[in-house]
């Protein structure tokens, strides 16, 4: 592991990744979900054998830093300046969920989009419910119970980062999706909770692009539903990749 120090809009932060086969031409660089790190992303180390793999963990997460309030276009701005930086050129960003939203705007040659956020559906009552509580308590100045409500994705992160999710947890990119114009390949899998097969096809009319549907939940390329299927999604993502470059 590497770690890269960067300053980005006065706010500066520590950068851990990991290059793989270095010396291929080609990159491809891989973007971890809301939560997660870049050693789940690095189960596609056995794939692209002529790629070089660029595997990042971004702003709050894995082994890198941050002590700021932060949007979406924020870390796009800070990955764009890390990959500028190492002389990194964007040929093929994979995405997974919340770093789909990332890649999209990072804009590169093929964007690779794995059960990709930013298509807002609507909430059960019982999450609706949850949150008008929680604001009715908080308005009561009973805010010191916001651990018993808040998602699974924000517990245990300190408060900057419980305030960038805040930012980034019900973007609406359906209009950033619709005039997108460069190539794209969206994955989705068909027990995905998170983001669910109606989003995956609303993804696919506003990019004007056709969806490949797996068998999975959210982590398809990880776990879903077994390691075994996994592996065979990661094979045909990486074979639906090499047939379009």
């Amino acid at each position: 592991m590497a770690v890269r120090n960067l300053e980005v809009d006065d706010k500066k932060f520590k950068i851990a990744y990991d290059i793989i086969n270095p010396n291929k031409e080609k990159n491809i660089i891989f973007l971890h979900g809301w939560g997660s790190n870049k050693e789940i992303m690095k189960v596609f180390s056995d794939n692209f054998k002529d790629f070089r793999h660029i595997y990042i963990d971004m702003p709050g997460f894995g082994k890198s830093s941050n002590d700021y309030i932060l949007t979406t276009f924020d870390y796009a701005k800070i990955m764009d300046k890390f990959l500028n930086e190492l002389n990194i050129k964007k040929d093929i960003i994979i995405g997974h969920s919340f770093g789909g939203k990332v890649a999209t705007l990072l804009k590169p040659d093929l964007l690779v989009l794995l059960a990709s956020a930013g298509i807002v559906l609507p909430k059960p009552f019982k999450i609706k419910f949850k949150i008008k509580f929680y604001k009715t308590l908080k308005f009561l100045g009973l805010s010191k119970f916001r651990k018993y409500f808040v998602s699974k994705d924000a517990k245990g992160m300190n408060e900057n980062m419980y305030e960038t999710f805040k930012n980034v947890v019900d973007e609406d990119f359906s209009d950033i999706f619709r005039n997108y114009k460069g190539k794209v390949l969206i994955f989705g899998g068909d027990e995905d909770s998170a983001v669910p097969p109606v989003a995956i096809k609303k993804q696919g009319k506003l990019f004007n692009s056709k969806t490949i549907t797996l068998s999975g939940n959210h982590y398809l390329f990880f776990n879903s539903p077994d390691i075994n299927n996994a592996k065979k999604n990661r094979k045909i993502i990486e074979k639906t990749i090499k047939k379009v470059i």
